[in-house]
């Protein structure tokens, strides 16, 4: 039987799959993505669950999808441009230290079906892989950065404003609203407010999430494969235990970026959702971390 040739994965594909898997993403986040920014913007510390009638303001299901509309509206552009910007990346990466064709021929028994981003686990250990996995996320996150945050501006303000610790004067009806209002009395660069610390959130975090999710991956579907895959060698399992691999590496990787990233999303959920007519003095990000320990300890991270 012949073997079919393998197919590149094009960057329309990373485009379709990128904006299936955000749209999907956010319907199944979003509640508890509302809860977070109302314990990030309470009084108390989260800790101890005495954040200020946090808990009382979600007690109606439609409340935790308040805001969905923001980052519904555009997760198939930016997970579509973090999919194709890493994968574009990615490629362009592959073809400036490996332009000769053929550059995988040392891999032995690679299936066909398996794309040149996954063929790393068949090869023996290389940190270029996860240094290229690193700079290409960091790369995906800085695109990511400068079209997820005027729509989290606006998400933030949405999901809060009709919680006690909402202190804009104005309010919104929808995502629209918002945007029109906040353009129209404070220009683009309001709707950008907390770019930086945005920025300082997504781009280590892609870096890091990626290369953590390669090695992650990588170990496990290696593991799989010395154990003759998930069913042990009773049947040809390799897409299933690739499958295994890819589910176990995006869910560690996933909570590892959060956990270090974390107090950087803290800090931006509090500017983003400070009066539109704070000082920009009080919109710094070393201002606002000295303000939250002293108001609430370390523990409130």
């Amino acid at each position: 039987m012949s073997e079919k040739k393998q197919q590149p994965v094009t960057a329309l594909q990373d485009l379709i799959a990128g904006g299936i898997a955000g749209s999907t993403s956010v319907c199944v986040g979003h509640p508890f993505d509302t809860y977070k920014v109302m314990l990030q913007t309470s009084t108390g510390t989260p800790a101890n669950g005495r954040g200020s009638g946090s808990k009382k303001s979600l007690l109606s299901i439609m409340k935790l999808y308040r805001g969905m509309g923001a980052p519904l509206s555009t997760a198939a552009i930016v997970n579509a441009l973090i999919f194709s910007s890493f994968g574009e990346s990615s490629r362009l990466w592959d073809d400036y230290y490996f332009p000769e064709e053929g550059h995988h021929q040392n891999i032995k028994d690679v299936p066909n079906h398996v794309h040149k981003h996954e063929q790393a686990q068949y090869e023996a250990p290389d940190h270029t892989s996860v240094q290229k996995s690193f700079i290409c996320g960091s790369f995906a996150g800085a695109v990511q950065a400068i079209v997820v945050c005027p729509m989290e501006h606006v998400k933030c303000r949405l999901q809060i404003q009709n919680s006690p610790n909402y202190k804009e004067k104005m309010t919104f009806r929808g995502p629209f609203d918002a945007l029109h209002k906040i353009v129209s009395g404070h220009g683009v660069q309001g709707l950008y407010r907390g770019f930086a610390v945005t920025a300082w959130r997504e781009i280590p975090a892609f870096g890091l999430y990626f290369a953590a999710y390669d090695c992650i991956k990588d170990s496990v579907s290696n593991v799989l494969s010395s154990r003759g895959g998930l069913l042990g060698g009773k049947n040809d399992d390799s897409n299933l235990h690739l499958w295994a691999a890819s589910s176990l590496g995006g869910g560690l990787s996933g909570a590892l970026t959060w956990a270090v990233i974390y107090p950087f999303d803290v800090i931006k959920t509090r500017i983003q959702t400070s009066p539109l007519d704070t000082p920009i003095e009080e919109r710094r990000m070393s201002f606002v971390f000295r303000h939250i320990v002293q108001e609430n300890g370390w523990r409130f991270f």
